[in-house]
């Protein structure tokens, strides 16, 4: 028995752990559910808790340049205090909510590039510790969605989304990254943007949705980004016009060089991305995907296969690095 501790202490012969999500998409603010599938090692061992930890690929900008990190931005524990025996089979139900800003990994069942995961830690008393890493997919909420798609019917392009450390002046921001959705530049509005960035804030009331324009320099000005923010509510989401809202949301930018919050009034006054840098793209599909018109998802094929390469990169090394520790 002594040996088979020691065994365990070293991860040989110790309990295992593999969580299972439920197959349908969460949203942010929603519920995410499934069971945490325990097999018990070769002697019995006291498991002191069972975790579920939210990760995210996020980057972050210096003054020497941009590094990328795996954050936890949310924990919860789903089990603990109990024996699990000799061999024993053990499934652990779970249902917890996700934070209002969880960041959106896919539209109309396409992926968008963000690499977001469940980590389930297994905490064994004697043994050493077992995790498991599992993707998760969020899609958008009603508004955002909306959005989204008033965008890809005006003409704008998909090119790239990420998650970027800090936070969002003037806004709600809990979490300590936003997500990031670029966006190539409509053909109407082409001589006036060169790009737009789209950030969502979600909360229970609403969604608040930050744009930035990056406008070309003219003959007699600089090049420079415009910044407004807009704030709508979950309950008026079916009963607006949004190609026609959003179409004038862009105007509204471009003519008055950005002024603010609008829609409901928030506190705050004008926002701006406190840690923000321009991005190349070089982590989004590119220029021929479309943002989502509809029904039809992400238009004009498939997000390019080393977008989802690099997702799956992410948990495979994570997993690796699991084992490491």
């Amino acid at each position: 028995m002594v040996f088979k501790k020691l065994l365990g202490s070293l991860g040989i012969g110790g309990p295992t752990v593999d969580t299972v999500i439920d197959p349908d998409p969460a949203l942010p603010g929603g519920t995410l559910s499934g069971q945490v599938h325990l097999r018990g090692g070769d002697t019995e061992f006291d498991i002191d808790h069972v975790t579920l930890e939210l990760v995210a690929r996020v980057e972050a900008e210096h003054e020497d340049g941009e590094t990328e990190g795996v954050l936890a931005f949310e924990r919860f524990t789903v089990a603990g205090g109990f024996r699990l025996s000799k061999g024993e089979l053990r499934s652990i139900p779970f249902s917890v909510t996700l934070p209002w800003e969880a960041p959106v990994t896919e539209l109309h069942g396409q992926s968008l590039g963000i690499a977001l995961g469940v980590r389930t830690e297994l905490a064994v008393d004697g043994a050493r510790d077992s995790s498991d890493l599992d993707p998760l997919t969020v899609r958008p909420l009603p508004a955002q969605e909306a959005v989204l798609e008033a965008l890809g019917q005006l003409g704008f392009g998909f090119k790239s989304a990420d998650l970027e450390c800090g936070h969002i002046n003037g806004t709600g921001q809990q979490l300590p990254f936003y997500q990031e959705i670029e966006l190539t530049s409509a053909p109407q509005y082409a001589h006036a943007l060169h790009e737009l960035e789209v950030t969502f804030l979600s909360g229970p009331g609403g969604v608040e949705v930050v744009l930035e324009a990056d406008k070309p320099a003219g003959f007699f000005s600089s090049g420079h980004d415009v910044v407004n923010r807009y704030v709508v509510d979950h309950d008026t989401v079916p009963q607006r016009d949004w190609n026609t809202e959003v179409d004038s949301w862009i105007r509204q930018m471009l003519d008055h060089h950005g002024t603010g919050a609008h829609g409901n009034p928030l506190s705050g006054g004008a926002s701006h991305h406190g840690d923000h840098h321009h991005h190349g793209g070089h982590h989004g599909p590119g220029m021929g995907t479309a943002v989502a018109a509809g029904a039809v998802g992400v238009a004009g094929g498939l997000v390019a296969a080393e977008v989802v390469d690099e997702v799956g990169d992410f948990f495979e090394g994570d997993e690796e690095e699991g084992d490491e520790d």
